[in-house]
């Protein structure tokens, strides 16, 4: 089965060397599929160096939601399947044999991802969130669709800021598909390097999953209350729940739903508070 990596980057000038020496190595058949969201910081001239090296390696440029990027990479890919890494991110060597023997058994895979940098922000976990009875919150850092899902959902949601990722799972499952699990797909995730970026993270994340709950229903009895807590037990976890908290209030009242609201009415407000992506 062949894969196609599809590499969804603004501005990774600082990581992007690790990031493609990690996935050359990848078991064959690959293919890494770049899209640039409107990099101004030298990221597309590395990218383009390695391509001359790597066949392999495409470039293109779609500026636009982390969904509207990413979801250009797919209608460009070749693969049977779509594989999604961070820019921030190092693969381990058997990143693509793992995920490609659990596809044999599901049609999604996540990988396991390990945070690694400040070490009060390798500690924190995910809160996660259950829909028919799967965990669908892992993240887009390390996975793997089969490509027939990707093309019955319609790809990611370009509505959303953050958890496109979450609302894509959320739709395959709903139609049946397989969701599993690899601990042995394994990629290395660098937490952010300053606390503005880790609060900015934090927000943003908060306010993907207020647009879960706008566009699905009521999701809170997706999540379980005990890990809600146990989640919550640090100092830097209580300040990240206290900004996640935040971005979801205001995307309650200042973002309006294309699903309740016409098409083209939404509103990014304090994006000046946090801007970028």
């Amino acid at each position: 089965m062949k894969i196609s990596v599809v590499l969804n980057l603004l501005n990774e000038k600082r990581h992007i060397r690790d990031l493609l020496d990690s996935l050359v190595i990848q078991e064959q058949p690959f293919e890494i599929v770049v899209v640039d969201a409107g990099s101004w910081d030298g990221t597309v001239g590395i990218i383009e160096e390695y391509g001359k090296n790597f066949p392999g390696i495409r470039l293109y440029h779609k500026p636009g939601s982390r969904g509207e990027s990413t979801n250009y990479g797919i209608i460009k890919a070749q693969g049977d399947a779509i594989a999604t890494i961070g820019g921030d991110c190092i693969a381990n060597p058997f990143w693509l044999q793992e995920l490609r023997k659990s596809l044999k058994k599901y049609d999604i895979v996540a990988g396991k991802t390990i945070n690694i940098g400040y070490h009060a922000f390798e500690d924190l976990e995910r809160v996660e969130l259950f829909h028919e009875g799967v965990d669908i919150s892992h993240p887009s850092a390390s996975m793997v669709w089969k490509k027939e899902v990707l093309d019955e959902v319609v790809g990611f949601d370009a509505w959303f800021v953050t958890a496109e990722d979450i609302d894509l799972n959320f739709r395959a499952v709903s139609k049946g598909y397989k969701f599993g699990y690899n601990p042995n797909a394994i990629v290395y995730h660098r937490t952010k390097g300053s606390f503005r970026g880790f609060l900015k993270q934090a927000f943003w994340n908060g306010w993907g999953r207020k647009q879960l709950t706008m566009k699905h229903g009521y999701l809170w009895s997706s999540y379980k209350p005990q890990r809600l807590i146990e989640t919550s037990k640090s100092f830097w976890a209580l300040v990240r729940l206290v900004f996640a908290v935040l971005g979801y209030l205001c995307c309650k009242f200042f973002e309006k739903s294309p699903y309740t609201a016409p098409e083209g009415s939404r509103p990014r407000r304090f994006a000046f508070l946090f801007p970028g992506r």
